[in-house]
């Protein structure tokens, strides 16, 4: 078999076999095939597409090309949920605590945040103490001993995955829905999940801009998941405006623990209750999303999530004691005011994670290092009425804010003279 082969046979807009996908996948793993042959499939591939059958052929080669999470051991049922990353998604850190109060196991490998999109373990990590590196043995501890733990990315999981995404990102192949769809299901599928809930976040601050396109890569995963028997779910959430009315590390943090107790903002709210809901029934632990929603809101009135929080945050070493008044404690901040009066309509989520990047909540280069403090907070979101003088949004940081950063927000903004129709939640798929 030689690589060139497999090139020219995609580039005839032939299927690939599984043989073939495997020898590809292995080849570049371990350096035999070389970046220009690798870049040569990779647009191909792009260009030509992938059946499911392929797809899922690469999935499962990418998914062991390197170490795979065995939980046969501890006899209950995995739960992951994974987000393709957005503006004020702290989803997993409100979701996480609330399914393991329910009786679920969650084990998550998380990322790290780059450009506009925060990422759940720097957000954990503005807890001083919260350890992200936990050693594989310590991981299966936690999570037998607490039913959930949150940690970084295990670096022998899907070691093709890092080659491939990598190239991806300097060959122009990064927009295709069989290298996207094959990229987050070897890398959850590895982790060892029965049930995966994937949260594909669809418009302006989100990577897939349009509800077909975020169908197409929701429908393929599960097709995926399907064909190496996992149980797949999929909601297609809105990305059009930011996630709740923060935008942060320490501040999101802040408004998942009020949403653990029952007062988060309603968009926010919504997608947690909707999420859980959707793994309960996947897990079998609920007979339909009307049984979810009341088991949900039970632990979250009895305080039972909050408790499990605060087991979670222990186990992984951070204390809730932390967590008074002066924890968030931005040197700086900055109120944009409004200057005419009507109802708040945000168009563009990606200029406020921009903004938040530059405020120092992001990073531009993977070595930058994140202001915890930083961030954003809505006094005012869409579809609410807004007087003139009122503030609409808080800029916080630990270094002096550039005010040009208001014009930033500004000109993603406009009022009008009615709401709008706004789903945070546009699809489900199962």
């Amino acid at each position: 078999m030689r690589i060139n082969d497999i090139i020219v046979k995609k580039a005839e807009k032939q299927v690939l076999t599984n043989d073939e996908i495997e020898f590809f996948i292995k080849g570049y793993t371990s350096g035999e095939i070389p970046d220009y042959q690798a870049s040569a499939l990779l647009m191909a591939i792009k260009l030509n597409g992938m059946n499911d059958e392929e797809t899922a052929y690469l999935t499962k080669a990418m998914m062991y090309s390197g170490k795979v999470l065995d939980w046969s051991w501890i006899n209950r049922t995995i739960v992951d949920k994974h987000s393709t990353g957005g503006v004020g998604d702290k989803v997993s850190i409100a979701l996480c605590p609330i399914l393991a109060a329910l009786g679920l196991t969650v084990a998550k490998m998380s990322g790290r945040g780059l450009g506009h999109t925060g990422g759940t373990l720097d957000k954990l990590e503005s807890l001083e103490g919260f350890n992200i590196s936990l050693s594989e043995e310590k991981f299966y501890e936690t999570v037998k001993k607490h039913d959930i733990a949150i940690v970084g990315q295990n670096e022998s999981l899907v070691p093709a995955d890092k080659k491939i995404y990598a190239l991806r990102d300097v060959t122009g192949t990064v927009n295709s829905i069989p290298l996207i769809a094959s990229s987050i299901m070897s890398k959850k599928l590895a982790t060892g999940s029965n049930c995966i809930l994937l949260d594909v976040k669809c418009g302006n601050g989100a990577f897939m801009k349009n509800l077909d396109e975020a169908k197409r890569l929701g429908t393929l995963m599960i097709a995926i998941g399907k064909r190496l028997n996992r149980k797949i779910a999929v909601e297609i959430t809105n990305m059009s405006q930011p996630l709740g009315k923060t935008i942060g590390n320490k501040i999101e943090v802040l408004e998942a623990i009020e949403t653990i107790k029952g007062n988060g903002p309603k968009d926010f709210s919504e997608i947690i209750y909707s999420s859980g809901a959707t793994l309960l029934q996947l897990a079998g632990k609920a007979k339909n999303e009307k049984e979810a929603i009341l088991m949900i809101d039970e632990v979250i009135k009895n305080g039972k999530a909050y408790d499990k929080f605060v087991e979670w945050i222990n186990a992984q070493g951070a204390s809730e004691k932390q967590l008074t008044s002066s924890w968030f404690n931005p040197k700086y901040k900055h109120e944009i005011i409004a200057t005419e009066s009507g109802f708040l309509k945000i168009n563009s989520a990606i200029d406020f994670g921009i903004v938040a990047m530059k405020l120092g909540a992001g990073r531009v280069k993977k070595e930058d290092k994140i202001d915890f403090e930083a961030g954003i907070y809505l006094n005012k979101s869409t579809n609410e009425f807004v007087k003139k003088g009122e503030v609409l949004f808080t800029l916080y940081s630990s270094k002096k804010i550039d005010k040009n950063l208001e014009q930033d927000l500004l000109k993603a903004i406009e009022f009008s003279k009615t709401p709008l129709s706004i789903k945070p939640v546009l699809a489900k798929l199962i």
